[in-house]
This record gives structure tokens, sequence and C-alpha cells, in this order.
């Protein structure tokens, strides 16, 4: 893993929750970790990993993930061991 994916990470477990993470590096630390990401309808993107399909919306206009994302990819991180 990169500087740039632990910084995500840091963010992405920051309380409370930032937002200032940006959807782009989201992915590129997902990738890292092994996911499968595809395109869905829409703004959705499908992300494989840990055995698990999870569906999230690619944030737009602005490339800034909302908290509530953040706080989910949090907890399904943090549920698989994934830790800053």
């Amino acid at each position: 893993m990169t500087r740039k994916h632990h910084k995500t990470l840091e963010l992405i477990f920051a309380h409370p929750p930032s937002v200032k993470v940006k959807w782009r590096d989201i992915e590129a630390l997902l990738w890292t970790l092994g996911a499968e990401v595809t395109e869905r309808e829409g703004s959705r993107v499908g992300v494989r990993l840990f055995g698990e399909r999870r569906v999230f919306h690619r944030p737009h206009p602005l490339p800034d993930t909302d908290k509530g994302a953040v706080a989910s990819i949090r907890k399904w991180l943090e549920k698989n061991g994934v830790k800053p």
C-alpha cells in the first residue's frame, strides 16, 4: 500500500467522518485491497471485495464522498480487519 492509500484510510477512519475524501482515492484503495470495481447504471459502482458485493453511488458533480458513504465504507473495512 502506498502512502496515498494510507492517507485515504486515515481520512476514512477519522472521527468525525471527513468530508474531504475523494471517491477516486477510495476506488484506488479498494483496488489495492483486491476489489473488483464495475460500472453500473447511472452513477452506481459495484464493488466485490471480501467475498461480498456492495453498490455505491459515485458522487457528482463534486468529487468528495458524503459522510454517510464514508461511514459505510469504514464499517465494511473495519468488519473485515482493514484499519489504518
